[in-house]
């Protein structure tokens, strides 16, 4: 089962995706820039493999809904999200909200 329902940051609209598969979750907020994802996101593949598009995306680790990856925090981000301020340790919800700000 696919779950999209949208989601408000302080007053900032994002998407929330939730995707039921079998033994996992995939769990993505997101919004027309770019997105955080739960520990599935390879971001190693998205800084080498496709270096050439400017992916702002962050993944958390540990997080089993959509209340926890936006409660956590960015275990590794890709290096086009690091010109919006993101680092590993910061808080979701301050990364997406730096991006809605831009």
């Amino acid at each position: 089962m696919i779950e999209l329902k949208p989601i408000y940051i302080n007053k900032y609209p994002f998407t929330a995706i939730t995707v039921n598969l079998p033994h996992t979750t995939l769990l993505v907020i997101a919004n027309n820039k770019g997105y955080v994802m739960c520990g599935a996101l390879d971001v190693d593949l998205l800084n080498e493999k496709l270096a050439n598009r400017p992916i702002i995306a962050g993944r958390a680790i540990g997080v089993k809904s959509i209340e926890d990856l936006q409660n956590a925090t960015l275990e590794k981000v890709t290096n086009a999200s690091k010109s919006y301020g993101w680092a590993p340790g910061m808080p979701v919800e301050e990364a997406l909200l730096l991006l809605a700000k831009a």
